[in-house]
C-alpha cells in the first residue's frame, strides 16, 4: 500500500484509485504510485478540491443532460466531476430520479468490486431447491407482456392495465394484494402490494421485494413509447418471477412484493408508501430488495451492483454472500444511495439496498424509446434473481 504524502488523498472507484493532492506535492506522489503493482495513469488538472464532485447516474443521463460539465474519471453509473459547489447545489435538487450529485468531501470509497469467489460455500439444499425455480421461460414472458404496452408512463391508461395485470397474476399466485392510490404531478397513478403470511407464531418480521413498473420517454413525453424494457420492465418481470418462485414456500416470516408506480417522475409510490406506514409496521421490516434495472449486460462479465448506505449494510453483505454461494456474479458495492426506490426507505431508517445491472459503460438507451426487448441479456437477469431469491430464502426461513 502507497503511504501518500501529507496533504494527498484518495478515493476508490471499484478497480481504480484516484490519488489527488497539491500540485506542488504532486511529483512525489507520482514517484511514490510507480512503485508496487500499480498500472498509473497521470493526469495534472488545475481543479480546487470544493470542485470536486461525484455524480451517481442512471444510464448516461447526467452526461447526456449536462455535456458542458467536465469529467475527470468516468466509471459508468459513477463519475468523478468538475463542479462549481453552487451549481452542484441546483442540479442535486433537479433531477433525483436521474442522478445525484455530492461533494468528494472525505469519501475514500465510492463503490468497490468482489471478483466471484473461486471457494464458493455450500449452498443449502432448501435454498438452492428456490434459486432452481427461477425460470427463464416465465421470466421472458412477463417482460414480453409488459413491454407490449406503448408506454406504463404512471398517470396513463396503459399504466392502469399493466398495473392491473400485475395484480391479478399475484392474485392468482395465491398472494393478498391490494392496490394503493397515489397521486403523480396531480395526477392519478398506483401501487400494487402482494402479501404472503408468514408460518411462525411469534411477532413476525417482514421481508420486501419491491420494483417500480412505470416508464418514460423524457423526450417524446408521456404519449411517446416507452416500452422500458430494461427500466424497468427487467426489474418487473423479476418481482413477478420472484413471487411465483416463493408462492408455494412456507416461510416463517412474512414476504411483501410491492410494483410502484410514479418512480420515473420522483419516487412518488415509494415515497407515499413509506410515509403512510404505521409505526408498528416499520418495526417489521426486516429487509427490502429493489430491483431497478437488472438485464442490460453493460460489462465483460455478468455484474450486479449492491447500493445502499451504512444502514444496509448486513443486507449487502448477505446479498454479496448469495451471490458468492449460487451465481457466477461479480459484486460491486456502494453506500450512496440514489436515484431509485431503495432511497425513501433509507431516509426513513429502513434497511433497503438496490440491485441494479453492473456500473461501467452504463446503458445509454433508458428513458427513450430505444429501451427495447431485443437489448435485454437474460442470462444477466437470471443471475441477479437468482441472488435475490438465495437472500430474501434465508430471511424469510422455512418452516
Amino acid at each position: 500500500m502507497t503511504t501518500l504524502p501529507r496533504g494527498a488523498a484518495s478515493v476508490r472507484f471499484g478497480d481504480e484509485v484516484l490519488l489527488y493532492g497539491d500540485r506542488a506535492q504532486w511529483k512525489g506522489l507520482a514517484d511514490r504510485a510507480r512503485g508496487g503493482n500499480l498500472q498509473r495513469r497521470e493526469r495534472v488538472l488545475d481543479v480546487k478540491k470544493e470542485r470536486l464532485h461525484i455524480v451517481v447516474q442512471n444510464g448516461r443521463l447526467f452526461q447526456q443532460e449536462h455535456p458542458e460539465v467536465p469529467v475527470i474519471l468516468d466509471r459508468g453509473r459513477f463519475l468523478l466531476v468538475e463542479l462549481a459547489p453552487d451549481r452542484a447545489r441546483r442540479l442535486r435538487r433537479k433531477s433525483p430520479t436521474c442522478y445525484g450529485v455530492l461533494p468528494l468531501g472525505k469519501t475514500k470509497v465510492v463503490f468497490d468490486v468482489r471478483q466471484p469467489s473461486r471457494a464458493r460455500a455450500a449452498p443449502i439444499k432448501s435454498i438452492q431447491r428456490l434459486v432452481d425455480k427461477v425460470s427463464r421461460t416465465t421470466f421472458q414472458a412477463d417482460l414480453a407482456r409488459l413491454v407490449s404496452f406503448p408506454t406504463r408512463f404512471s398517470t396513463s391508461a396503459h399504466y392502469a392495465r399493466a398495473a392491473a395485470q400485475a395484480r391479478n397474476q399475484l392474485t392468482a399466485m395465491g398472494y393478498t394484494t391490494k392496490s394503493q392510490n397515489i397521486t403523480v404531478d396531480g395526477g392519478a397513478s398506483r401501487n400494487v402490494i402482494a402479501d404472503k403470511r408468514g408460518g411462525a407464531s411469534r411477532a413476525r418480521n417482514v421481508v420486501m421485494v419491491t420494483a417500480h413498473l412505470d416508464s418514460i420517454n423524457l423526450q417524446g413525453g408521456p404519449a411517446a413509447s416507452a416500452p422500458g424494457a430494461d427500466d424497468n420492465g427487467s426489474g418487473s418481470a423479476g418481482l413477478l418471477e420472484m413471487a411465483r418462485v416463493f408462492r408455494d414456500h412456507r416461510s416463517k416470516q412474512d414476504l411483501r412484493f410491492i410494483l410502484f408506480g410514479g418512480e420515473e417522475e420522483g419516487l412518488f409510490g415509494s415515497k407515499h408508501y413509506v410515509a403512510r406506514l404505521p409505526a408498528s409496521e416499520r418495526a417489521r421490516i426486516q429487509a427490502v430488495v429493489n430491483m431497478d434495472m437488472i438485464a442490460s449486460l453493460n460489462t465483460s462479465t455478468r455484474s450486479v451492483l449492491l447500493e445502499g448506505a451504512t444502514l444496509s449494510q448486513r443486507v449487502i453483505d448477505g446479498l454479496s454472500a448469495a451471490a458468492a454461494t449460487y451465481t457466477h456474479l461479480t459484486v460491486e458495492t456502494s453506500l450512496h444511495p440514489f436515484a431509485s426506490d431503495h432511497v425513501p426507505f433509507i431516509d426513513t431508517g429502513l434497511p433497503a439496498v438496490l440491485t441494479i445491472e453492473g456500473a461501467d459503460n452504463a446503458n445509454s438507451r433508458i428513458h427513450s424509446s430505444n429501451d427495447t426487448i431485443d437489448h435485454v441479456k437474460s442470462d444477466l437477469a437470471l443471475e441477479i434473481l437468482r441472488m435475490n431469491v438465495a437472500f430474501v430464502a434465508g430471511e424469510v426461513g422455512q418452516m
